[in-house]
């Protein structure tokens, strides 16, 4: 079910400019979420990185831009976006097939040491609480002392006035920058349905969301609920580094034994 060089690197490319569509200054997030990476695994030779719901591999390839030096494990369920990464981004990281937050997910990543640092990017948001929960947990107990869990995503603030401030703001801000013009998510898919290239691959992704029950979840929960299940996690400090009407990166570090964190240590 693989695809041409071709295929995938025209896909990938229309994937990024219909996402930027729904994430509010997306390439400036992305680059906060790399800052944030580069400065907990400075000093580190080989830093060990995951990237959870890495879909074709978009954020998992600006971190190996900017730490060629780093292994970057990428997981997800989606077996076309999955292709489209291997093939564009081969380089970027090792892609694994696996359903986050179901039973033996942490197993199929293959991991054989402890995590720097676990990233992800409008992802977690669709499993459920208790499910995320589960996940945090599991993400607290494979990183190092000091690594951290980057999650950008939209927190949508406590109460519908402040939410519909913060996601009005934010669509304005899409439509200045030129994202109203963009193709939108579901033009992308019934387009991707649409290539010969891709039917096998489509039809696997069809028949995956269909046992599961489709692509819904949890919904957005706000940064202070997620902040409470990265604590019950294990987490010692959560903090929001960057936001932009409800879209906003947030950041959970993992302490030693005292409390304390121990950022940039091997």
């Amino acid at each position: 079910m693989g695809v041409s060089m071709g295929t995938a690197r025209a896909w990938v490319e229309r994937w990024e400019r219909q996402q930027e569509r729904y994430a509010v200054d997306r390439e400036e997030r992305f680059t906060v979420i790399t800052d944030i990476v580069e400065h907990v695994t400075g000093g580190l030779s080989r830093p060990l990185l995951l990237d959870l719901g890495c879909g074709p591999g978009s954020l998992a390839a600006r971190l190996a831009d900017r730490l060629p030096d780093a292994e970057i494990v990428a997981a997800d369920m989606d077996p076309l976006l999955l292709e489209l990464g291997r093939t564009h981004h081969a380089d970027a990281a090792r892609y694994v097939d696996t359903v986050i937050g179901e039973e033996g997910w942490i197993d199929a990543l293959g991991l054989e040491r402890p995590l720097d640092a676990a990233v992800s990017t409008t992802a977690l948001h669709y499993l459920p609480e208790p499910v995320l929960l589960r996940t945090y947990r599991r993400l607290a107990a494979l990183l190092r002392p000091g690594g951290v869990l980057v999650n950008g995503d939209h927190f949508p603030p406590d109460g519908a006035p402040c939410s519909d401030i913060t996601a009005y703001v934010g669509r304005r801000r899409a439509e200045r920058t030129g994202g109203h013009t963009h193709e939108d998510w579901r033009s992308w898919w019934d387009a991707a349905a649409r290539d010969p290239e891709l039917a096998d691959l489509f039809d696997e992704r069809e028949r995956r969301r269909s046992a599961h029950g489709g692509s819904g979840g949890g919904g957005h929960l706000t940064a202070g609920r997620h902040a409470e299940l990265l604590h019950q996690a294990g987490f010692s400090h959560v903090t929001p580094v960057w936001q932009f009407g409800d879209s906003a990166v947030l950041v959970a570090v993992m302490g030693d034994t005292d409390g304390t964190a121990a950022v940039g240590r091997p």
